[in-house]
């Protein structure tokens, strides 16, 4: 086998989810694409870390050179309820949905020292600024997975917020059942609505 086909063979193999025979058969594909398709995967795969930014307001994805994303602009969102999620998976999940009409804090992780994930790491600070800074009550709902990196995160966001004395501005929900997955990017509609409709005040 060629060199250069061993070298992509490795690299794709690198992707999550991708084993070696997934590797090999998507390396062959690129093989025998059109020149086209190669040189603008190529284009946006080189582009994807400088044309993209994080939004100044909650943290999610956006384009280069915008302060704010399109969600936290938007006039018709209610920017009195916050949805925290842990990955920017779950957020689209929630989103995709379509019955709600909320904003959202992306924290790119939860509390986890095991896996060398601390408070420092994640992007609470941004979070009660938005609670300070807001002139109205606010409801944050933790929109997260039920593990016990969860539950550290979410007592942490409880315990900085009654500190803070953020509490008599803010209520915290979360969702009212477990997901059947275990995690929030692979419900289904149907169970994550319920679980988001029903949620309960902690």
């Amino acid at each position: 086998m060629p060199e250069a086909l061993k070298r992509l063979i490795n690299s794709i193999g690198y992707l999550p989810w991708i084993w070696e025979n997934r590797a090999t058969k998507l390396a062959f594909f690129l093989l025998n694409a059109n020149q086209n398709f190669i040189e603008t995967l190529s284009e946006n795969i080189l582009n994807i870390k400088g044309k993209i930014d994080f939004c100044n307001s909650c943290n999610w994805l956006t384009d280069s050179g915008k302060e704010v994303c399109n969600i936290c602009k938007s006039t018709s969102r209610n920017h009195t309820t916050i949805a925290v999620v842990e990955e920017y998976l779950d957020m689209l999940t929630v989103e995709q949905s379509g019955w709600y009409k909320w904003i959202y804090h992306v924290l790119w992780w939860a509390i986890s020292p095991i896996n060398w994930v601390f408070i420092s790491d994640l992007s609470f600070e941004k979070l009660f600024e938005r609670i300070k800074d807001s002139d109205e009550d606010i409801e944050l709902i933790l929109a997260t997975n039920p593990n016990i990196e969860w539950e550290a995160t979410t007592n942490y966001i409880k315990e900085e917020v009654e500190k803070r004395g953020y509490k008599y501005k803010t209520k915290i929900t979360r969702l009212s059942r477990w997901l059947s997955s275990g995690y929030i990017e692979y419900a289904d509609n149907i169970t994550l609505m319920n679980a988001l409709k029903e949620r309960k005040e902690i």
